[in-house]
């Protein structure tokens, strides 16, 4: 079972110690750039750490982006040991009901960006309802999806 636990001061170096895998740089950020973007958009974002059986197994931030508006998902990453455990589709579920509770502003777009070439995230992200928009970011594609 996956937990989504707010970062505070007393987990957030668990968060640093998060290991991407071999050529996911290219992918995704560490979370410490994520977490140095929660503390500028403290005031409408959420950083989670995703916990399995009480340890942080990775990490994922929800911000709410007053101008569109839409909420959009930042940075998730499941660590180099964890990954092909489920835990990122778990955690992904649960970051989903999170937003429908409109924790920062009405709205029902959910957006996230996605390197072109990570097939396995494309193909998660997919698999939970979010749908390609055309709209492209140098090597970024997003995908959003609607909730209530």
């Amino acid at each position: 079972m996956v937990e989504l636990k707010a970062i505070t001061e007393d987990n957030f170096v668990d968060a640093f110690n998060l290991r991407l895998a071999e050529g996911q740089e290219a992918f995704v950020s560490h979370p410490i750039r994520s977490l140095a973007q929660a503390y500028v958009y403290r005031d409408q974002c959420q950083p989670f750490g995703i916990y399995a059986d009480g340890k942080m197994v990775g990490y994922v931030m929800v911000i709410y982006d007053y101008d569109i508006p839409e909420y959009d998902i930042w940075h998730m990453v499941i660590d180099a040991a964890e990954q092909g455990k489920g835990y990122g589709s778990e955690a992904l579920d649960q970051v989903i009901d999170y937003i429908r509770t409109k924790p920062f502003g009405s709205s029902g777009r959910v957006a996230l960006t996605c390197n072109k070439d990570n097939s396995v995230a494309l193909g998660l992200y997919e698999k939970k309802g979010f749908a390609i928009t055309g709209v492209e970011y140098d090597d970024e594609v997003e995908l959003a999806m609607t909730v209530g």
